[in-house]
């Protein structure tokens, strides 16, 4: 009997410690959530770039799905705004690009913002902490909106730069 009941007692104590164990994984799981105060104000555009892109309806869409993201107060909010963010960063891949913008250093640059959305698409699958790849796709976004500026503000001109004669 006395064997029995130090065995229980064993028992009882190894199921206590592990019920211990589970509750400061849960605890994590609760602070995952995305703080949408931390997100960085987007560059603004110039109103010469502004006049090019009104008529560019995929970088339109775009942008306005940006707009979505800074409404974003949850991830279930953010899990939304990013898958379409994903789908309008493919539609403006494929649509064409005014000639202002039709240069290598925006496409990089929207790459690259491709690259941090599907970060943050990856933080929401793998339930890691999703604010700081965020924030990193946001400064990507803010260079791509620069970069426009940029173009639009250039005053070279490529063809007496290129020309070796």
């Amino acid at each position: 009997m006395r064997k029995l009941s130090c065995i229980l007692l064993l028992f009882l104590t190894f199921f206590s410690c592990k019920e211990k164990e589970q509750s400061p994984d849960q605890n994590s799981l609760d602070t995952l959530e995305f703080d949408y105060q931390k997100m960085p104000k987007r560059t603004g555009i110039n109103p010469e770039a502004t006049e090019i892109l009104n008529e560019w309806s995929e970088f339109q869409d775009f942008n306005s799905s940006f707009t979505v993201l800074y409404k974003a107060t949850n991830n279930e909010d953010l899990v939304l705004a990013i898958d379409e963010l994903i789908k309008k960063e493919e539609e403006l891949a494929k649509s064409e690009y005014p000639e202002t913008f039709d240069e290598f250093q925006i496409k990089s640059r929207q790459r690259v913002v491709k690259t941090y959305l599907f970060k943050v698409k990856a933080s929401i699958v793998n339930n890691t902490k999703t604010t700081e790849p965020t924030i990193e796709m946001i400064k990507a976004y803010n260079a791509f909106r620069a970069q426009l500026n940029v173009l639009v503000n250039s005053q070279l001109d490529k063809k007496l730069i290129l020309d070796e004669s």
